[in-house]
């Protein structure tokens, strides 16, 4: 369940006191965990990935795959619940997610892979989400 949004902080000082260092770096600076490292990389428990900074539900875990790229990966996201930016850091051109409700990072989003029948990855950060196993 989403967190209300008279709740979230406003400023990014706010979100530095709510998140852990990493998370605050991954969430609110869009960086990167390092690939398998992240702890939601090989689960297979079902229930809802959350945004880890606001608590928005993102992510059934039924839509999520095996794609070996290092970092858990959804073929589908729940309709309005990430938003698509431009992305042209790093010397290339890639599509970001971030989470509808809060705007923090969650990752990329890559098509045309066909690793799945939606042909689509969302490549999330592990500190980026938080699994509720109680709703599947």
């Amino acid at each position: 369940m989403a967190t209300n949004e008279s709740t979230l902080p406003t400023t990014e000082e706010q979100w530095r006191v709510r998140l852990s260092p990493d998370e605050f770096r991954v969430l609110r600076q869009a960086g990167t965990e390092a690939p398998w490292s992240g702890e939601y990389v090989s689960t297979k428990t079902e229930g809802m990935y959350n945004c880890r900074a606001c608590g928005a539900a993102l992510y059934p875990s039924g839509d999520k795959f095996d794609s070996n790229c290092g970092w858990p990966s959804f073929d589908d996201a729940i309709p309005g619940a990430v938003k698509e930016i431009d992305d042209y850091s790093h010397g290339m051109v890639r599509t970001e997610i971030r989470c509808a409700n809060c705007d923090s990072h969650l990752g990329h989003v890559f098509r045309g892979e066909h690793l799945t029948a939606k042909n689509t990855r969302h490549c999330v950060n592990s500190l980026s989400i938080k699994l509720d196993p109680k709703n599947a």
